[in-house]
């Protein structure tokens, strides 16, 4: 379970990796990079995670003020999700995250790795 408050006076790193901490939110936050997407989209993005999950990680980056969540008036009813200001703002950290796992991916033994899956 994730904090609901933050200290303020603990480390500011910490409070950043709390926020972006989830097995599927760096992989959101990226996707949303790109523009904004409606909920299938994400699914369709993002396959190995479990809707409950992604709608979960949603709902927390949204809770935070990272993600912009839209309900359309209609039926079927229609979702888009977009990135705020602030979660705009994590961008360069993510790219920089990006590029360090790349370069750290590429140093690992292969019996390391996992299995490519098709």
């Amino acid at each position: 379970m994730r904090n609901k408050q933050y200290d303020r006076l603990g480390c500011p790193i910490e409070v950043c990796a709390e926020i972006i901490r989830g097995k599927w939110k760096g992989m959101i936050l990226y996707v949303l990079f790109t523009g904004t997407k409606r909920h299938h989209e994400l699914r369709k993005l993002i396959p190995n995670a479990t809707q409950r999950m992604l709608t979960t990680q949603l709902r927390e980056l949204e809770d935070d003020g990272l993600v912009n969540r839209k309900a359309f008036a209609q039926v079927p009813p229609k979702v888009e999700y977009s990135l705020s200001k602030l979660g705009e703002s994590l961008k360069p950290i993510i790219d920089t995250m990006f590029d360090w796992g790349t370069g750290f991916l590429a140093t690992v033994p292969e019996h390391k790795l996992k299995p490519k899956t098709a």
